[in-house]
């Protein structure tokens, strides 16, 4: 009864199915599937494919049941008084389970042609990672309480470890080094530690509609003890890229494009961000940190790396670098827009967790298409290659037209309702900040198209398409016309964001 309470949820509302179990599942015994086939790369292949296919299939067989305003529920085990092993189906976990499943889907193609296409050695560890880490960012989406949600945040870091480390150099070794500790080492130091304050002090850790303190500051815990709980938070979920707790993420692009694509677009960065919005809107809520001022000094939190990782972008020459700042720049609107505490910020940065995933996977699948039919890396190299690879380049344009929040293109739309936020709730100064990312936005991504196709190429290079392998074009170009139907027909993820908002 006491779950019933702190969620808040008629028991009339709440379906209790294994389902979220079954989806986690899939990718898990794809993993061991993969290992058994190691030596048979193509059933190997076809296992990843099935799995990303069979998983998407029960994530979506949930939306009927969420979108009527039900919630799912399965407990696993009860370790302790109101602290269990539990998963929950909601809006804003099915919001991200979709994004992430659908993608895990585009992705597994693209990496078929990516390995083979660059030879890549331990393809068998390659592919059990990927979808090890597809396991337990489920796990973080349908995850119903802090402590069920550390455990999968800690899988992720766990599972995505060797696939940083793939390439075995010792560039490559130094920069898993660095994703660990700090990963591993926050998470632990601070994370861990606002769980233990927090049912110290609440006696759960559900999560709530309403956030879990009000009942215990109404019985006299200090602001305080509240300042300092959500302050380790923050810098417990380093997984956010939020400086500065960024250095991992510039660090860890030595692993292979699709590990990038994973990092960024799909598993690793969403899930940091995700537990940031778990945080703040059902563990905190929006009410408290309204009353403390919490929300105001995360927007400016979150508007110094929005600003700051923009600049620094400006100034980086190898492409996946440019791309790694823009994503920690990118992953601050959303913090941005869950502490604005206003129905448009909060809708705002929900609907920001698909738009960039769709944009920023379509640009980091552009430079691998590069790297794997050129060899190039850095942006002084690409003059003219839009004459050779004319369609991952057009691709690429349309992913950086969303990320700068052009119309008619998906990143138009999150950029609006972030603007209308600061406006509900008088913040107009920091207009100016949205204003200012944009600029940066183009500044730092329009140069590449504009060397692509407007500048010749060089002498010694021949004008013939040199396109990767059809098996890596078409995801990015599906990617691509992705940002492009997130303006047109958001409806879906709309209505998950609304029921989102309408819940609190």
């Amino acid at each position: 009864m006491t779950d019933i309470v702190n969620s808040t949820i008629p028991l009339t509302d709440i379906v209790n199915s294994p389902l979220p179990v079954y989806a986690m599942l899939v990718p898990l015994i794809g993993v061991i599937l993969i290992a058994v086939l190691r030596k048979i790369p193509n059933q190997r292949e076809a296992v990843t494919l099935i799995s990303a296919f069979l998983m998407f299939s029960f994530v979506i067989s949930m939306l009927p049941t969420v979108l009527s305003g039900k919630v799912i529920e399965f407990k696993l085990i009860t370790l302790f008084s109101n602290l269990d092993i539990k998963f929950k189906v909601d809006a804003l976990g099915l919001f991200f389970a979709i994004t992430a499943s659908f993608l895990w889907i585009v992705t597994s193609f693209y990496s078929i042609g990516y390995v083979r296409g660059a030879k890549e050695k331990n393809q068998t560890r390659y592919f059990m990672c990927f979808a090890a880490a597809m396991f337990a960012a489920i796990g973080v989406a349908f995850s119903g309480n802090m402590l069920t949600t550390y455990i999968f945040y800690e899988i992720i870091t766990l599972c995505t470890f060797p696939l940083v480390a793939h390439k075995g150099t010792t560039e490559a070794l130094r920069g898993a080094r660095i994703y660990f500790i700090y990963l591993l080492g926050t998470s632990i130091a601070f994370q861990l530690s606002a769980i233990f304050l927090t049912y110290h002090a609440t006696g759960t850790l559900d999560f709530s509609n309403q956030g879990i303190f009000n009942e215990a500051r109404a019985n006299g815990l200090s602001n305080v003890f509240i300042y300092v709980t959500f302050g380790l938070f923050i810098a417990g979920i380093a997984k956010a890229g939020a400086m500065p707790f960024h250095a991992w993420l510039p660090n860890a692009m030595v692993a292979p494009t699709p590990v990038s694509a994973l990092l960024h677009a799909v598993a690793v960065v969403k899930t940091g961000v995700f537990v940031i919005l778990k945080v703040v809107l059902h563990i905190f809520g929006i009410d408290l940190l309204a009353k403390l001022g919490l929300g105001t000094a995360l927007i400016y939190f979150a508007s110094f790396t929005i600003i700051t990782a923009s600049i620094i972008a400006l100034r980086q020459t190898n492409l996946k670098a440019r791309l790694a700042y823009s994503t920690i720049s990118q992953l601050s609107y959303i913090i941005f827009g869950a502490a604005l505490l206003s129905p448009s910020g909060i809708t705002g940065s929900i609907m920001h967790l698909v738009v960039h995933a769709f944009g920023k996977i379509t640009l980091f699948f552009c430079a691998g298409a590069i790297y794997i039919a050129t060899h190039k890396t850095d942006i002084k190299e690409l003059n003219g290659i839009g004459k050779k690879m004319p369609i991952t380049m057009a691709a690429y344009t349309l992913g950086a037209f969303s990320m700068i929040g052009i119309p008619p293109f998906g990143g138009f739309l999150t950029k609006w309702f972030l603007l209308t936020g600061t406006i509900e709730n008088k913040y107009f100064p920091l207009m100016a900040v949205l204003a200012a990312s944009s600029i940066l936005n183009a500044s730092y991504f329009l140069p590449i198209t504009y060397k692509a196709f407007f500048r010749e190429l060089p002498e010694d290079e021949t004008p013939e398409m040199t396109e990767a392998p059809y098996i890596m074009v078409v995801p990015l170009c599906l990617t691509a016309l992705g940002t492009i139907a997130l303006f047109f027909f958001p409806n879906l993820f709309l209505d998950l964001a609304n029921t989102v908002v309408k819940s609190l």
